[in-house]
């Protein structure tokens, strides 16, 4: 069986994943631009664009980093990395993934409708206004994330009260994904709360509104025959995180890549998170030196999402996430914080994205 092609509003891809928006700097212009070249969607991740290019595109910082979220989400910044995204794919589909718990969430939208992307998937949180920051740009693609049916259900009824529309396709991410999880840490370990009993929910819910609305399935994705298993339970499509941090042109450093090359089953963990849901990474130095007392200093300089409340949350768990994320951007190993998809244990080499995306169409010896 042959993988379908994806349709999606004003846009389609000749090869349906999307490969996943991860934050700080892991998929900005380079990964993004060579997997839309490869006709997947390639998605940039608007989380701390202040820092793109030795934060050459704001105009405040303190002790060498953005100071506020006005300079943490650089405006200028974002348009630089789609810029030369751009470079690599032309005018293939981009993606920008935008946490609706971001501080300035509108500003964001509007930026990133400006600077030229197809697409805006949006999650952290439920985006039930993202409709009225992109109503000048109606050719842009609204991409919600849910973790359930119930919030799908929200999402396209305040939609439809308010703003006439519907989504244009939904993300569903399951709780085996990198990152922030949509769940409580008791849900991502029950049985009823994973992907596989998940997509038939939502495909239904979907079904409710018709449209023929596109279901991308998410967390725990690692194969072709993974992809075809989603597609049979209901998905259209699915998005991938973690294994595109394995190719040669993740924007990460080596060192990142490097950790997950290095990382064992069991050194996956649902970490503690100052948003106060479980995200799920690799245990390294930093939760050594949270135990111990020795993590950097909190000092919230990015002011980055609503819920930490301006460090409140940071002090409680031990780190500042927006710091933490750019020093494992950075590849500073005894401080980063390395987030990983549960599968992350299985990446063993670096690849092209050109190599993996033809692996996940023709398939691989597993």
């Amino acid at each position: 069986m042959s993988l379908p092609e994806l349709k999606i509003r004003n846009f389609t891809l000749k090869v349906p994943v999307f490969q996943g928006g991860m934050g700080l700097g892991i998929s900005w212009d380079r990964l993004a631009g060579n997997v839309s070249l490869n006709g997947a969607l390639g998605i940039i991740s608007s989380v701390g664009t202040g820092f793109y290019e030795n934060r050459a595109h704001i105009n405040k910082e303190l002790n060498g980093k953005p100071y506020g979220s006005e300079n943490f989400y650089s405006s200028k910044g974002l348009k630089a990395v789609i810029t030369n995204a751009r470079k690599i794919c032309n005018d293939a589909p981009l993606g920008c993934n935008i946490m609706h718990a971001s501080n300035e969430y509108e500003r964001i939208v509007k930026d990133a409708c400006n600077v030229g992307f197809n697409a805006i998937i949006s999650g952290a949180g439920l985006p039930t206004n993202l409709p009225e920051f992109t109503k000048d740009f109606p050719e842009v693609a609204l991409i919600p994330i849910v973790s359930s049916a119930k919030a799908l259900k929200i999402i396209c009824k305040r939609w439809t009260q308010r703003y006439d529309r519907l989504p244009d396709a939904v993300v569903l991410e399951g709780p085996l994904s990198g990152g922030h999880q949509g769940f409580t840490y008791e849900q991502c370990l029950d049985p009823n709360y994973q992907l596989d009993k998940l997509i038939p929910e939502v495909r239904a819910e979907l079904d409710e509104w018709g449209n023929n609305i596109p279901l991308i399935a998410a967390g725990g994705i690692w194969n072709r025959n993974d992809i075809l298993h989603a597609i049979s339970l209901g998905a259209n499509g699915v998005q991938m995180g973690t294994r595109f941090i394995g190719t040669h042109e993740c924007d990460a450093a080596l060192e990142f890549k490097q950790v997950l090359l290095n990382a064992k089953k069991e050194d996956i963990e649902l970490l503690k998170s100052p948003v106060g849901y479980p995200a799920r990474g690799i245990r390294t130095n930093l939760q050594k030196m949270i135990e111990e007392g020795t993590a950097p200093k909190i000092s919230c300089v990015a002011n980055c999402v609503a819920p930490c409340e301006r460090g409140r949350g940071a002090k409680k768990v031990g780190y500042c996430i927006a710091e933490r994320l750019y020093d494992a951007y950075s590849g500073k190993v005894e401080s980063g914080l390395f987030f990983t998809g549960a599968n992350g244990y299985r990446l063993n080499e670096l690849i092209s994205v050109k190599e993996l995306i033809e692996k996940l169409v023709n398939g691989e010896d597993e």
